[in-house]
């Protein structure tokens, strides 16, 4: 539930921000001055930027979750007994003893959105957010494509 506060708060200051940069690219538009209009342009781009990011992000948190949900709702979610800390991160030695379990699932079936879900959760025990963003992301095509059929 922190992690959904976390998200509104700096979803509402980005928010915030793009208001702030768009009116004052709107000032700069209607100045009348060559290079204010030509700078006003250039803040009118940041916040369509900053507005599409932050979509995509929510988008992202919103169908990982589905996910989540679905896979539990199955019993995939991965069993193995693992330490976590307080903060309920896995402790990393024990997620690196199991990732290798699911980096074979996904080799085996690698048109599994279940197997790159988990080998995503592994990743993120593991330590490495990039890789785990990334299997959750093929994950959400896979589980996307899957659904279309």
């Amino acid at each position: 539930m922190t992690a959904r506060i976390g998200v509104a708060v700096m979803a509402v200051l980005l928010g915030l921000y793009i208001i702030m940069v768009a009116q004052r690219a709107w000032l700069l538009l209607i100045s009348g001055q060559p290079i204010a209009i030509a700078m006003g342009l250039a803040l009118v781009v940041l916040p369509v930027i900053a507005a599409w990011a932050l979509g995509r992000e929510l988008w992202f948190g919103v169908r990982a979750e589905q996910l989540a949900r679905r896979l539990e709702s199955e019993g995939g979610l991965p069993e193995e007994p693992v330490t976590v800390r307080p903060s309920g991160r896995v402790e990393r030695e024990d997620g690196d003893a199991v990732f290798p379990i699911y980096r074979a699932d996904v080799e085996a079936h690698p048109e599994d959105w279940r197997a790159w879900y988990r080998l995503g959760l592994a990743y993120d025990a593991a330590r490495d957010r990039r890789r785990a963003r990334a299997a959750v992301r093929r994950a959400i095509q896979l589980e996307t494509a899957q659904r279309r059929r």
